[in-house]
C-alpha cells in the first residue's frame, strides 16, 4: 500500500475529526467498509455482469432491542435487519 493510498484513506475517514469519538466512528466506518461494503459491491458487480438485477442497501436503523446492550454509537449490527425483514419469529428468546 502506497503512502498516497494511506493518506487518502486517512483523509476520508479521520481527516476532519475534532474529538476521540469521531476518530472512533471513522475507524469503525473504515473497517465496516473494508469488511462488508467492498466485498458486497464486488459480489453485486459479478451478479450484474451476469445479467441479473441487483439491489443494494445499507441498513442503519438501530433496533430498540439494542438499548442497554450495545453501545449508543452503534447504529445497526451485522444481521440486525433480519428481524425487520422476516419478523421476530426468527429471533430466539424474549427480545
Amino acid at each position: 500500500v502506497t503512502s498516497q493510498v494511506v493518506d487518502q484513506v486517512y483523509k476520508e475517514y479521520i481527516g476532519n475529526t475534532e474529538n476521540r469519538a469521531q476518530v472512533r466512528d471513522g475507524v469503525l466506518d473504515a473497517l465496516g467498509d473494508s469488511w462488508f461494503v467492498l466485498p458486497a459491491i464486488e459480489v453485486a458487480r459479478y451478479h450484474r455482469d451476469a445479467g441479473n438485477p441487483v439491489y443494494f442497501y445499507e441498513f442503519q436503523h438501530r433496533p430498540s432491542s439494542a438499548n442497554g446492550v450495545v453501545p449508543e454509537f452503534v447504529k445497526a449490527d451485522h444481521a440486525d435487519e433480519i428481524a425487520f425483514v422476516f419478523g421476530k419469529p426468527f429471533l430466539a428468546g424474549d427480545v
